[in-house]
């Protein structure tokens, strides 16, 4: 294994070459890069270290480097210099990455603002897009504009979108669930964030998502997963992204399930809390089926824990991720085709994938700014776009139940029908259907009816 590592103080860089890859972490003007340090701890011995940390012991880039090699390794360089009379240091420069409040380490004088755990902590860069998002405070412009609607409108547009939502989860996988099972499962987002995040809540919500667990191992993987291909004459695997090693799982998903405590009782973002957790979860793929519609499940309770929505209403983000399709798996990629380079792993007897080198660090430590900035562009076009859309079409299919009930005494349940088919037909009520539901109505009336829905749906 070629690994060379330069620490020039006068810069605070540090650089890593390992296994290919050059890592550059300047903490000045960069950030921390966590993976990095973790190699440092791996690749080199205790007195080495203990030298790295000799340079300028009281400065405060040493100082960060010195606790960074202690968390992440758990062991205890050198005794040290007096630093007491040291002011506290700040670990992830606030104006570069985003941090929680922290807590002090009286030994280094740095305050851990990291936000996560030594078992799962990815960062995010701050943006200028992130920071415009965060500025612009979407939820509290999307709180305003839901008070001033009417509740019994605000209760049924909530109801179709919880549907809404969960049809769309299960489209983005390929699925077309019955009704009852997309009902199920859009219940089960409804109750998002009501209970604490534990193995246990994993475990009962992929039961909910799988209907029919017969051909599935339920539970943690006992084995290889990979999202992507087969070869279509030998069965070769054909990954875009090779899950958590299965002996690693438990370990990272304790680690997910400890980090998404921390970050729902900090400041951090909402968004960028949820984004940190449900794609860090999709990354582990720590189930053999189910991994996508619960990792859309976190991002719910995480903005329904963070408190940014009026209860009563949840964001349909399966529906803005299917919206922005190509995005979405784009993201996912972004991070898991170029790990591909760094996984060793070989074929099984039944066509998975065994991983035969350490790679859960992969997995714990990552950069999910793009995925912050994705799942923000999925909350706008939410606020502004496909909640108000649905809003709006209640308050006109309202009108025109009104028209109907006032003119013709037409039950709920045909007029519900009648607008089915207007839709289906852009405004035209089809012949079958004047000669079959609606053959009581005359020719006149007819024209009225596509008249009045044509008049509320079809203009701007």
């Amino acid at each position: 294994m070629l690994f060379v590592c330069f620490f020039i103080h006068k810069y605070s860089y540090i650089y890593l070459n390992y296994n290919s890859l050059i890592y550059r972490t300047p903490l000045k003007y960069e950030g921390i890069n966590l993976l990095v340090f973790k190699k440092l701890t791996q690749c080199y011995e205790l007195e080495q270290l203990n030298k790295l940390v000799e340079i300028e012991p009281t400065g405060q880039y040493t100082r960060k480097i010195w606790f960074l090699l202690e968390w992440l390794s758990e062991m205890k360089l050198s005794s040290r210099e007096d630093i007491t009379k040291k002011s506290y240091v700040k670990l992830l420069d606030e104006s570069i990455q985003y941090a929680i409040e922290g807590t002090k380490s009286p030994r280094h004088m740095v305050i851990n603002n990291l936000p996560g755990t030594v078992d799962f902590c990815p960062l995010v860069s701050k943006t200028p897009k992130l920071e415009k998002y965060i500025k612009t405070n979407l939820t509290t412009r999307q709180n305003v504009y839901l008070e001033g609607l009417q509740k019994d409108v605000l209760q049924r547009a909530s109801a179709f979108l919880l549907l809404k939502d969960s049809k769309a989860s299960f489209t983005i996988e390929g699925e077309s669930p019955k009704s009852k099972r997309a009902a199920r499962w859009g219940q089960a987002i409804g109750q998002a964030g009501i209970k604490d995040l534990s193995k246990t809540e994993l475990f009962r919500l992929q039961q909910l998502v799988i209907e029919n667990p017969r051909f599935i191992d339920m539970g943690y993987r006992q084995k290889g997963g990979f999202v992507g291909e087969h070869d279509r004459n030998t069965g070769e695997p054909i990954p875009n992204h090779i899950s958590a090693k299965w002996q690693d799982v438990e370990v990272l998903t304790n680690g997910l399930i400890n980090a998404c405590e921390l970050l729902t009782k900090s400041n951090l973002d909402a968004v960028i809390s949820a984004a940190v957790i449900a794609f860090g979860f999709v990354v582990i793929h720590p189930f053999e089926d189910g991994n996508g519609r619960l990792h859309r499940y976190l991002i719910h309770h995480i903005l329904i824990k963070k408190k940014i929505s009026q209860q009563g209403i949840v964001f349909p983000m399966s529906s803005a991720i299917l919206y922005k399709i190509n995005e979405y798996r784009e993201v996912l990629e972004s991070y898991s085709m170029p790990l591909l380079d760094y996984i060793e792993w070989k074929e099984t007897k039944d066509h998975n994938v065994e991983v035969t080198n350490d790679t859960i660090d992969f997995y714990r430590y990552f950069d999910a700014t793009k995925q912050s900035e994705f799942l923000y562009d999925c909350v706008n076009e939410t606020i502004e776009h496909i909640i108000p859309k649905e809003v709006d079409y209640l308050t006109k299919y309202d009108a025109f139940k009104r028209i109907i009930e006032d003119e013709y005494e037409m039950p709920d349940k045909l007029i519900a029908t009648l607008t089915r088919f207007l839709e289906q037909n852009n405004g035209i009520l089809s012949t079958r259907a004047r000669e079959k539901e609606f053959e009581r109505l005359s020719s006149k009336e007819v024209q009225a009816i596509e008249d009045a829905y044509r008049e509320l749906f079809l203009t701007t």
